[in-house]
C-alpha cells in the first residue's frame, strides 16, 4: 500500500522546485514550489531535488526495490519516476480512476501516507505562528466580506496566503480568516498565492483548475491547471523544522468561474475547495 501511494505522491512533487512533465493525454501537468516560477523538464535522467528526494525516499522505505520484489525494481529510475507522473502508458488509476483495492485498502486516507513520506521533502517551511499570523491577515489590496464569504482584488497584482487544513471540524483552506471563501481576481491580474500546509497529519495541496472538477476522487491526475503555474500538487506534514510551503504563481488571463481546490485524493469531495472567478475589467 504505501508503494502505491508513493507512487501517487511522486506526480505531486510540491516540494519547493517547479517540474514540467507531460501528463496524461499529452497534456503539460506543472508542479510549483518556493517562490520561483522557472522550470526543469523531467527528460531522460531527471535531474532536480523531486527526483533526489524520490529516490531517497523510495529506498528508504524499499531498500532499493519496490513492493518487496525485484520485478519492480525499475521504478527507482528515471524510466519509472516519469512513468509514475501520469504518461501515456500509465494505468487507468494514474489518469483519473480509483484505485484497486488491492494496492489501496478502505481504512488509510491516502494523504496521511503521502504526508508521512514526504514530511521531510526539501523546500522553505514557516513556523507555526507565522502560519496562524498569515491565515488570519487580509490581503493587500482586498476587500473581504465575511457576509457573502469572498475575498475581492481590484488590483493587477494579487497576493494571497492560504492554509491548508489547520485545526479543523473538517477539511477546509483558510484565507483571511475565511474557510474555502470566493476569491475574485480582475483579469490579467498576475497571481501569487502562498500554500502551508498546517495539517499535521496530511498532506495536502492546491490546484485552481475548470468548475466542477471537485467531483473527482483523485484531482491530481484529473484536474487540468487553468492557468500556466496554477498548481501545488502536495506539500508534506508539518515537521519540527516547521509548515512546508511553496508558492504558485500565474496570470489570470481569461475570465470564468474557475475552482481552487486540493488535489490529494478524496480531499476535494469532502469540502476542501471554493471558487476562484475571474471578473473582465470591460
Amino acid at each position: 500500500m504505501l508503494a502505491s501511494v508513493a507512487a501517487i505522491a511522486a506526480a505531486g512533487l510540491g516540494i519547493g522546485v517547479a517540474v514540467a512533465v507531460s501528463g496524461p493525454g499529452g497534456q503539460q501537468a506543472t508542479a510549483a514550489g518556493g517562490s520561483t516560477g522557472r522550470t526543469a523538464a523531467v527528460a531522460g535522467a531527471p535531474r532536480n531535488a523531486a527526483y533526489s528526494y524520490y529516490r531517497s525516499m523510495m529506498g528508504s522505505f524499499y531498500g532499493g526495490s519496490m513492493m518487496g520484489g525485484s520485478s519492480y525494481r525499475w521504478m527507482m529510475g528515471a524510466a519509472g519516476y516519469q512513468w509514475m507522473l501520469g504518461g501515456a502508458g500509465a494505468p487507468g488509476w494514474m489518469r483519473g480512476g480509483n484505485l484497486p483495492g488491492f494496492m489501496m485498502g478502505t481504512a488509510t486516507d491516502p494523504g496521511k501516507i503521502m504526508g508521512r513520506l514526504w514530511a521531510s521533502a526539501p523546500g522553505p517551511r514557516v513556523s507555526p505562528a507565522e502560519a496562524a499570523r498569515l491565515g488570519s491577515q487580509v490581503p493587500a489590496g482586498a476587500v473581504v466580506s465575511r457576509a457573502k464569504h469572498t475575498i475581492t482584488f481590484t488590483g493587477q497584482r494579487v497576493q494571497v496566503a492560504v492554509l491548508a487544513s489547520p485545526a479543523m471540524p473538517r477539511e477546509f483552506f483558510r484565507v483571511a480568516g475565511l474557510a474555502d471563501p470566493t476569491i475574485v481576481v480582475p483579469a490579467g491580474a498576475r497571481v501569487s498565492i502562498e500554500l502551508i500546509n498546517a495539517d499535521d497529519d496530511m498532506a495536502h495541496g492546491l490546484v485552481v483548475t475548470a468548475n466542477g472538477a471537485a467531483s473527482s476522487w483523485m484531482p491530481m491526475m484529473t484536474a487540468r491547471p487553468a492557468f500556466g503555474g496554477s498548481a501545488l500538487w502536495f506539500l508534506g506534514e508539518p515537521t519540527p523544522a516547521g509548515m512546508h510551503a511553496g508558492t504558485l504563481t500565474f496570470t489570470a488571463s481569461a475570465p470564468g468561474t474557475y475552482q481552487y481546490l486540493c488535489p490529494v485524493p478524496g480531499h476535494a469531495r469532502e469540502g476542501m475547495e471554493g471558487s476562484f472567478v475571474v471578473r473582465s475589467t470591460r
